[in-house]
């Protein structure tokens, strides 16, 4: 929503449902009022029933005043709120000052009254301001369940609540519960009760009576502990949970040993629980999509060993916090019928199936979170109890045994619901506090579901506090922040120095090794600083927290992942290939044009993005990558290599096989679909910066084209270890909604035989992808710490004006850094053809082809070729050849 749109009706409306009005200290209120406010009269009336309404021409139901006068907004108040910018101000009048905190416990309504008392204009009134002023000291708080000498005591914060009592359970579901008093701490907002050793074990939720302005009523909401840490089956009821509890660790939980930090950037590979191991037949059926399928040996598990010792560093879990829409029991869950691998590959039929139980099945990708700090049921050999917490920590522990440290993606940015759904965990405690609001009062849900403010103190703590958690509690090594950019940078500054803080020696985790990356996309009602300096990937220069670039992902993929035609071509697809017959790729010059432009992003890109790193353009300028333009915003935005997450695919759009298979000239033999395959994963893993590749890529992933399977379950999400299995291509037409326009682009290729690969294409592409892992880490010049190393080390010797376009040729001075070996030269050869590029550097010494290759199992990247005499290097045709000189 635009803020225009959002001012609209701002002025004369006699509407108490809306929220128009903002309290944002205890002294101020900020209308967007027509006119000058002298004259009239301003007031918020307040009911602690909630039963202000419009009676004919008069508002009825209030039970007390506070009195405005007209004021002005502060350069301070301003800074903290700049979108409040040019509306009108009101001061609390000092004599009802006292009325406030028990005010902010009922309903409030601003009105504006003409001079014979008539109400002119009224609206609700936004709170989140005045109570992060009232009760700043909760920042300090203790919350959740808290344990000492086997005694619990649990604390919930819900400063607008009437009354709070606990509701204590003995069983997870079911009638026959004991009700306790909690007491509030009026300086915190803050209620607790202390029990007894007998409430370990069992469940609990709060009675939280309190003004619901979605019911337009006081109401006794029984809500689950936002800081709790085990939950009942459906997420219906909390569970007193000791973390210390040796019951609740895995053995060797205590003594688990972490894989070195490399000194390498990480390689993280972005896998699902559920993907994982739902399609292995070397799992037991009923471990398959649990976290108890990474404690067996298994074909998955043997693949994820193999990886770790080709050189890749982290596992990327997405959500396995407790999300909404997969059921915890299995026996709830329906799963699609019929035998969809007997359907044929270009059908509408499997999408028919699996839409049908799509709500219901076993898949989700978990974006939208209930319980941010308790593992997901669903992935649970039992989702009632602590299982959950003990079969997570052990898929941590063996991750880790494996070689691979573990990153967490967490959503803290949305909830999975708002207002007076029953799973609106935070807003049915504290109505109106935790999700960003619009001007009128709605929520907003420009990150697709209920936007939450991390703006304000006591959300920005939940995150701070969550993280906190899962790195002490469950080991967890790093954090992928969805949607980045919808949380302020202090924020995310926060997260990083409380990580910072943990030590080995008193947390059993070195919090300094703890990865931090995340989204930094730029939109909604946040976009451009309008409400606060966001986690953008601009804003986060110099912060040591990454964020994910896509200008190499577009480059080498070709266009946009919103292009409405996906055969746009890039580096890696393609475009400096044969023409298509689709104007979409335009005339022999513009094709060319845009391939040296996206060879100046593949530049920026392999140098990690660096806004001040400096290197010779495709037109011969010497340039800053800044200075090079993507989509409006700079090509190279951070200050220091590790700010930069550098991919090509992800769980998000197409696959990057499946992108190829639009991409790519129909008549592309599979053999050269494994090179362009080979080649754009080299332009992540050969670079500077965290190299980011989705789970599967390197065994030619395909989801059938589906370009959001969120929900498309285990059909279309399919990671087959077995080649003879395939890679998923020809499953039937991807899922209607969000497909169908690409339907008749992608029907006669799913038809099509000759583009699902066999078993030879798939172990061919692992191989390829595993030689790339071991020359990444055979040498520290793949892993640069500073923009200084990275500008005296890095070159692109071949740029300028006789670049060849569908060529990029980048060299590495590693002397003194890398034992073995003076130099590197890489050639990312895009072109049908052989090319030759010279380096002057190179001419008179000795260069050979690097080990891993010489070696390797590809018999045409051994065909590449080195003349001493003129330092001249030969790549054959769709190939991406590493050379390197030896050290004396």
């Amino acid at each position: 929503m635009s803020q225009a749109t959002e001012h609209d009706g701002a002025g004369g409306d006699i509407d108490p449902g809306r929220a128009w009005a903002h309290w944002i200290d205890g002294g101020t209120v900020v209308w967007d009022l027509d006119g000058d406010p002298a004259g009239f009269g301003h007031s918020l009336l307040l009911s602690g029933e909630g039963g202000i309404a419009r009676t004919g021409g008069d508002l009825t139901g209030a039970l007390g005043v506070i009195r405005l006068s007209p004021g002005s907004l502060t350069a301070a108040q301003l800074a903290v709120r700049p979108h409040l910018a040019g509306r009108t101000a009101f001061t609390v009048d000092p004599r009802d000052a006292g009325l406030v905190p028990s005010a902010l416990r009922g309903q409030v309504v601003a009105v504006r009254r003409d001079p014979a008392g008539a109400p002119l204009a009224a609206t609700g009134v936004q709170i989140a301001g005045v109570l992060d002023d009232l009760y700043r000291a909760a920042a300090d708080a203790e919350l959740g369940p808290v344990w000492e000498d086997g005694v619990p005591r649990v604390s919930v914060w819900a400063p607008t609540a009437g009354r709070v009592r606990l509701a204590l359970y003995d069983t997870p579901s079911g009638a026959g519960r004991t009700v306790r008093p909690m007491r509030r701490d009026d300086g915190t907002g803050v209620w607790s009760v202390t029990g007894d050793p007998s409430w370990r074990g069992r469940y609990y939720t709060f009675l939280v009576t309190v003004y619901a302005p979605a019911a337009g009523k006081v109401v006794v909401n029984e809500v689950t502990d936002p800081y709790g840490l085990s939950l009942s089956a459906g997420s219906t009821r909390s569970q007193f949970a000791d973390l210390a509890d040796p019951a609740l660790a895995p053995e060797g939980w205590a003594e688990l040993r972490k894989p070195p930090v490399t000194r390498h950037r990480p390689v993280i590979h972005e896998l699902h629980v559920r993907d994982f191991s739902a399609g292995d037949p070397s799992v037991p059926e009923e471990e398959r999509g649990t976290y108890a399928a990474f404690a067996r040996d298994s074909a998955g598990t043997a693949e994820l060993r193999s990886l770790a010792r080709d050189g890749l560093t982290h596992v990327h879990l997405l959500p396995v916090f407790d999300f909404a829409t997969v059921p915890d029991r299995r026996s709830e869950r329906t799963e699609p019928d019929g035998d969809l691998a007997s359907m044929p590959p270009d059908s509408e039929l499997q999408q028919e199936h699996v839409a049908l139980t799509a709500a219901r099945d076993s898949y989700n990708w978990g974006y939208d979170p209930l319980h941010h700090t308790v593992p997901e049921g669903s992935y649970a050999s039992d989702p009632d109890g602590t299982a959950r917490i003990v079969e997570l920590r052990r898929m941590v522990a063996e991750l880790n045994r494996m070689g691979l440290r573990v990153v967490m993606d967490v959503v803290y940015n949305h909830a999975y619901a708002c207002g007076q759904h029953p799973s609106a965990v935070l807003d049915r405690l504290v109505p109106g506090y935790y999700h960003r609001l619009l001007d009128d009062g709605t929520v907003a849900t420009s990150t697709c579901c209920a936007n939450t403010a991390p703006e304000h103190l006591m959300m920005g703590r939940l995150v701070v506090d969550s993280v906190v958690t899962w790195a002490r509690e469950y080991k967890v090594d790093g954090f992928r922040f969805d949607l980045m950019g919808h949380h302020p940078k202090a924020n995310l500054l926060a997260v990083r120095e409380a990580l910072d803080r943990l030590t080995p020696g008193a947390d059993g985790v070195d919090g300094t090794s703890v990865l931090l990356y995340g989204e930094g996309w730029d939109f909604g009602e946040v976009a451009g600083g309008a409400r606060f300096e966001q986690a953008t990937q601009t804003a986060m220069a110099g912060t040591g927290i990454a964020t994910f670039s896509d200008r190499l992902r577009d480059a080498v993929r070709g266009g946009g992942p919103f292009d409405a035609d996906p055969r746009v071509r890039g580096f890696g697809s393609g475009l400096a290939g044969p023409p298509d017959d689709s104007p979409v790729n335009g005339t022999p010059e513009q094709r060319r044009g845009r391939l040296l432009y996206y060879q100046d992003l593949i530049k920026a890109g392999l140098a990690g993005n660096l806004r001040d790193y400096a290197f010779t353009a495709s037109d011969g300028r010497w340039t800053q990558a800044s200075e090079i333009g993507y989509n409006g915003s700079p090509a190279g935005y951070t200050a220091s290599p590790g700010e930069v997450v550098t991919y090509v695919d992800a769980h998000d759009n197409e696959t990057l096989f499946d992108a190829l298979a639009y991409k790519l000239p129909r008549s592309t033999t599979m053999a050269d679909r494994v090179r362009m395959q080979t080649l754009s994963l080299a332009t992540v893993l050969l670079g500077q910066g965290l190299a980011f590749v989705h789970a599967g890529s390197e065994r030619l992933r395909s989801k059938s084209f589906d370009r959001n399977s969120y929900d498309s379950g285990d059909w279309f999400n399919r990671l087959l270890w077995d080649p003879a299995l395939g890679n998923g291509f020809g499953a039937g037409l991807p899922p209607r909604a969000g497909n169908e326009a690409r339907w008749e682009y992608a029907r006669p290729l799913l038809a099509d035989p000759a583009l699902r690969p066999g078993r030879a294409a798939i172990r061919s592409a692992r191989a390829r992808y595993g030689e790339l892992l071991r020359i990444r880490a055979s040498s520290p010049a793949f892993a640069l710490g500073s923009l200084d190393e990275v500008q005296a080390r890095l070159s692109f010797p071949a740029a300028g004006p006789r670049e060849i376009p569908g060529v990029v040729t980048m060299h590495l001075d590693s002397d003194g850094l890398d034992p073995h070996r003076t130099s590197l030269t890489v050639v990312f050869n895009a072109t049908p053809g052989t090319v030759t590029q010279a380096v002057a550097a190179l001419a008179g010494a000795r260069v050979e082809l690097h080990p891993v290759q010489a070696g390797g199992g590809d018999p045409v990247v051994r065909r590449s070729g080195f003349d001493p005499a003129t330092g001249t290097l030969s790549v054959p045709a769709r190939t991406v050849a590493v050379f390197v000189r030896p050290a004396p």
